[in-house]
């Protein structure tokens, strides 16, 4: 077990349940609760031991500073936001230890595509569901766990298979994603060297994937902090907290987008995070 210092105000358990990943456990480790789960393939626990420091076992300091955000220079994105807006100073007071993780592209894209219209407790059982069905048991403090599967492994298995795992409609997209990834016909790599937009039409390409979708993916995944998902509890926070009542009947689903891209300025999805989490545990 190793300790790393978290450079500033953070909190793990905010973190891993503020809606960007779905399958860490909490688990007791040398007495000490904190909570299980994979980076890749690499099965990790960690624990908060401090305001700013966390205890850590099967990754080293580097991996997991990089995996939860805390590696960024948070303060120098907070000085990008609107520095005028009650509604995110509201939001970020009330989440201030909360950052922004760094996932596995290949897992992000195939969580994000599985999670369309669910409640989080069924995206973290979705999640469950296929990683024990098709990934790969790893062990740490005690505790068996499975890593995401691979491309190959969804391919394989089939859409019924899929089915079967609670993904319903949803399993037609995971598994021609998959196929293409799996095929060589698609390859996630490709991202590191596109543009926002172009990586955004990129992933546009997959079956099941929309704008919010690829937007989470290049927040999440790709670290692409001026990508902005709008989801039904950020349509909401916006059209209430941001306009008026006639307003915020009529702006258009694109108009709210670019609004916040531009609002939000260059590091926009970080702002929105904290706005994310705020609405959905507040409205």
């Amino acid at each position: 077990m190793i300790e790393i210092a978290t450079g500033g105000a953070f909190d793990l358990a905010q973190t891993l349940d503020s809606g960007q990943v779905f399958h860490w456990e909490p688990c007791v480790f040398e007495g000490v609760a904190g909570f299980a789960g994979c980076l890749g393939d690499e099965p990790v626990w960690v624990a908060q031991t401090g305001d700013e420091t966390l205890a850590v076992s099967g990754s080293s300091s580097e991996k997991i500073a990089a995996y939860l955000g805390i590696a960024e220079p948070v303060a120098a994105l907070h000085a990008t936001f609107p520095q005028d807006d009650p509604v995110l100073t509201e939001a970020m007071a009330y989440c201030p230890g909360l950052r922004l993780i760094r996932q596995p592209v290949w897992e992000c894209l195939a969580t994000f595509i599985t999670s369309s219209l669910k409640q989080v407790a069924h995206i973290r059982q979705i999640s469950l569901n296929l990683r024990r069905r098709f990934g790969e048991p790893r062990l740490i403090a005690g505790r068996e766990i499975w890593t995401y599967p691979t491309p190959d492994a969804i391919a394989e298995a089939g859409e019924a298979a899929l089915r079967e795992s609670g993904l319903g409609y949803r399993a037609v997209g995971l598994h021609r994603t998959a196929e293409a990834l799996a095929s060589g016909n698609a390859d996630l790599d490709a991202l590191d060297q596109l543009d926002v937009e172009a990586a955004r039409d990129y992933l546009l390409q997959f079956h099941g994937v929309g704008e919010k979708i690829a937007n989470c993916v290049l927040l999440f995944g790709c670290g692409r902090y001026g990508a902005f998902p709008i989801d039904v509890w950020m349509d909401r926070i916006l059209r209430e907290r941001y306009f008026g009542p006639r307003k915020r009947k009529r702006i258009k689903p694109a108009e709210l987008q670019a609004w916040a891209e531009r609002h939000f300025g260059p590091n926009a999805g970080y702002a929105q995070q904290y706005l994310f989490h705020f609405a959905r545990k507040t409205f």
